[in-house]
C-alpha cells in the first residue's frame, strides 16, 4: 500500500482526485494540506486514512509536510491573477508555492522513491512572454529540478468549472499513478514498474520527456490524457 499528498484538494479537479484516492484500497493513508481543507460536511463516508492539515505557504517548515514520507505528491494547487489580486501574489501562489511544497514534502531519504504529479497547463512554456503560461512552465522546471525520483505533469485543456471534464482529468491522472489505467484505457495497464517510462504507456498517449538539462520530466498533454481518459 502507498501514501499520497494532495496539495490543492479543494479545488474542482482536486476535489474529484482526493475521492478517488479515498476510496481506492491501494493508499494506505492520504494527505490534504492545503491553504483550506475540504469541510467535514462534504467528505466522503470512507475518511478514515485522511489527514488534513491548514497549511501557512509562508511558513512551510511547521507544516512538516516530509514528517508523512508521502510516495506520490499530487499537485493540484494553482490561482487566476483576478483571484489573487495581481500578478505578483499570482506568481507568488501558482508558482513559489507550489515549488516550495514540493520541496518541503521531499523526504531525506535516498531510499524512498517518491514521484511528484503536477496538474500544469497546455500551452506552459517557461519563455512566455505572457504571465500564465510562463508562470506554469517554471513551476514545471522548478519541480523538475527538486530531484523526486520521478516527475508527471500533465498539460491539460480543460473548461474550468466543467464538472465533467475535471471529474475525468481527476480519474486520468488517478488511474496512471496507481496502475489501474486498464480503467480508463481500451486494454492496457500500466504497472508500478513503468509508471513514469514513456515507452510502457500507450504510443497514442505521447507521453515524451520534456524540460532541461538537471530539469527533466514526463509531459503528457492534452491528447495524451484524453486518451487516457477514455472508458
Amino acid at each position: 500500500m502507498s501514501t499520497a499528498l494532495i496539495l490543492g484538494a479543494t479545488g474542482a479537479t482536486g476535489t474529484h482526485l482526493l475521492r478517488e484516492l479515498l476510496s481506492n484500497n491501494q493508499w494506505s493513508k492520504v494527505g490534504e494540506y492545503g491553504r483550506r481543507v475540504t469541510p467535514e460536511a462534504d467528505l466522503p463516508q470512507n475518511r478514515g486514512k485522511l489527514e488534513q492539515k491548514t497549511v501557512n505557504f509562508e511558513n512551510l517548515e511547521a507544516a512538516e509536510l516530509k514528517a508523512g514520507r508521502w510516495d506520490v505528491v499530487f499537485v493540484t494547487l494553482g490561482t487566476t491573477r483576478a483571484n489573487a489580486g495581481s500578478a505578483e501574489m499570482f506568481e507568488k501562489i501558482d508558482r513559489e508555492y507550489v515549488v516550495n511544497a514540493c520541496k518541503a514534502a521531499k523526504t531525506d531519504d535516498p531510499e524512498h522513491k517518491q514521484r511528484v504529479v503536477y496538474l500544469s497547463s497546455s500551452g506552459a512554456d517557461s519563455s512566455s512572454h505572457f504571465l500564465y503560461p510562463r508562470s506554469k512552465g517554471l513551476t514545471e522546471l522548478g519541480i523538475a529540478r527538486l530531484g523526486y525520483a520521478d516527475t508527471i505533469v500533465f498539460r491539460p485543456a480543460f473548461l474550468k468549472g466543467a464538472q465533467r471534464a475535471d471529474k475525468r482529468l481527476a480519474e486520468t491522472i488517478f488511474g496512471y499513478v496507481t496502475g489501474a489505467a486498464s480503467h480508463f484505457t481500451s486494454n492496457v495497464e500500466i504497472h508500478v514498474s513503468a509508471f513514469w517510462d514513456s515507452s510502457g504507456l500507450p504510443p497514442a498517449v505521447g507521453a515524451t520527456k520534456a524540460g532541461q538539462e538537471d530539469a527533466w520530466f514526463t509531459l503528457i498533454g492534452n491528447k495524451g490524457a484524453l486518451v487516457l481518459g477514455q472508458e
